[in-house]
């Protein structure tokens, strides 16, 4: 089980693709951002790095290394689909892939339909704006939790360990992407909106708006939206107001409130004056992703 522990695909390769990804992305928001920022960024980027500081080190040492090695077991007692069919190394690896992006789907969506989950989750749509910083902004029981559905998915595709490893810097790469406050041509974005989940798609699912907040869950692959019904693509993006309405202090979103927020009463889904966010027909767009 040593080289399992070393994961040295990630470490060495994945994490130089990540900084080069996360670098790409921070400077084209500068350059060609989607939407405008309205809350300070020093104080968004303070507490969102400071959650990933405590996050990202629990999904390395813990989250990682034990689907890794989980993974492994399951290889050599040949356990799991992937494991009972006979297919070239490069088919178990996409198959893995998808086994594992469908997971996050069900895993996401399982978030906002558990109130216990939501607690946790609560934290990552908190954020008043969205840009990269939302991507490594999760609190780190949500990451927690996620370890046994991730370990169940796992054990029933019969996922290789390399794919684990694989399929987690897509993961990363994706989530950052996806978050990432950047303008795309629009042929571009309508191009990777039939594959992947695009800043205007996750936008939408950052809204105020209740609804339009349960959508669009998928990480990688937005088919999993469509196939669920959950996809929404007709939200003008200049009306998508980003945060979870009954937190909307920017004074109080601290890192000290935004770790013991899952202990404390949740608020109701409505603005501070009592009224509830709604879409109007004249905010939507007949045409997807305006």
């Amino acid at each position: 089980m040593q080289e399992y522990l070393s994961l040295p695909v990630l470490d060495g390769i994945g994490f130089y693709i990540l900084v080069g990804v996360a670098l790409l992305l921070f400077f084209l928001e500068l350059s060609i951002p989607l939407r405008q920022w309205r809350f300070s960024k020093k104080k968004r980027y303070w507490h969102n790095v400071s959650l990933s500081l405590i996050g990202l080190p629990m999904a390395r040492l813990l989250l990682l290394p034990i689907t890794f090695i989980w993974a492994g077991i399951l290889k050599e007692e040949g356990f799991g689909l992937l494991n009972w069919i006979n297919v070239p190394q490069w088919l178990a690896m996409l198959l893995g892939i998808v086994a594992l992006d469908y997971g996050i789907y069900l895993w996401h969506r399982l978030n906002h339909i558990s109130p216990f989950l939501w607690r946790f989750h609560n934290v990552h749509h908190l954020d008043l704006d969205m840009d990269i910083s939302t991507g490594i902004r999760f609190h780190f029981g949500e990451m927690l939790l996620s370890i046994p559905f991730r370990i169940l998915v796992i054990a029933l595709a019969g996922v290789q360990p390399l794919t684990i490893v694989v399929y987690e810097v897509i993961f990363e790469a994706a989530t950052l992407f996806h978050h990432s406050n950047i303008k795309l041509p629009r042929k571009l974005e309508l191009i990777l909106a039939q594959l992947i989940i695009t800043p205007k798609q996750h936008g939408i699912h950052h809204s105020v708006v209740q609804n339009e907040s349960n959508s669009n869950y998928g990480t990688v692959f937005n088919i999993w939206d469509r196939l669920h019904g959950s996809s929404i693509m007709n939200i003008s993006q200049r009306k998508v107001d980003i945060g979870v309405p009954a937190y909307r202090d920017e004074a109080e979103l601290n890192l000290g409130f935004l770790l013991k927020l899952p202990t404390l009463r949740q608020r109701p889904w409505q603005f501070p004056n009592k009224e509830i966010p709604k879409r109007t027909s004249k905010e939507m767009s007949d045409k997807k992703l305006k």
